[in-house]
């Protein structure tokens, strides 16, 4: 089985994973790759071409014809040819999204493009699914969580500092629900089993850590673990 030379990070909307894993792939000299970003990028190609969202055949040839990438630094996005960094990070796209991430032609296709860009360097990926899914054959796996409520403060900090208007208490609300659906099945479940049970996944709970020391216990483990 091939084996990638990558870390591999999981984890729930909101539990830092972006940060953390930017600034572990600049630690290691790694790429950066946020697939997040580039389910968001269908989402906005859909959205800019007037698809209907809740047709699957149709996000499915959205996804099919799309060209997505990212810069050296992994921190900039670009969607056929343009760079959408900041038009992807709107609230009216973090809310379509789900649209793209659920039809599975869409994931095939993007978890296609993921493990291409693996294969051609080191990688930092992270994502909902990387650590069972995509890049189950990682050398480094993690799964990076928090409280509910901390997720929530986070991701109402990053949404201020963009300018946007939010509520905190439908964010939290919004946050609970979708980690009940994921608890109940999927790759979300799955790593967190396969974390709890010493099965090759790190478990970091990031609620009381510094972004400076969950990236320290990130980059110790890769080191100590050639």
């Amino acid at each position: 089985m091939e084996r990638f030379s990558a870390v591999a990070i999981d984890g729930p909307a909101g539990s830092g994973k972006s940060t953390i894993a930017r600034t572990v792939a600049q630690e290691l000299g790694f790429l950066y790759i946020d697939t997040g970003a580039m389910y968001r990028s269908v989402a906005l190609k859909a959205k800019l071409k007037g698809v209907d969202l809740e047709d699957e055949a149709a996000m499915a040839e959205v996804a099919a014809g799309v060209s997505i990438c990212f810069d050296a630094t992994g921190t900039r996005v670009l969607l056929d040819g343009a760079d959408v960094s900041e038009q992807i990070r709107t609230p009216e796209i973090t809310a379509i999204t789900k649209y793209a991430a659920r039809v599975v032609a869409v994931r095939e296709r993007m978890v296609e493009l993921q493990r291409a860009m693996a294969a051609n360097r080191p990688v930092v990926m992270e994502g909902r699914d990387i650590t069972t899914v995509v890049l189950k054959e990682a050398k480094w796996r993690f799964f990076v969580t928090a409280s509910a409520e901390e997720r929530a403060n986070r991701r109402f900090k990053e949404f201020k500092e963009r300018g946007h208007d939010v509520d905190y208490d439908q964010l939290l609300s919004e946050i609970i629900a979708r980690d009940e659906s994921d608890n109940e099945v999927g790759p979300m479940k799955d790593a967190l089993e396969i974390a709890h049970n010493g099965g090759g996944i790190v478990l970091v709970d990031t609620t009381l850590m510094s972004p400076a020391q969950v990236v320290d216990a990130i980059v110790d483990n890769v080191r100590a673990n050639p």
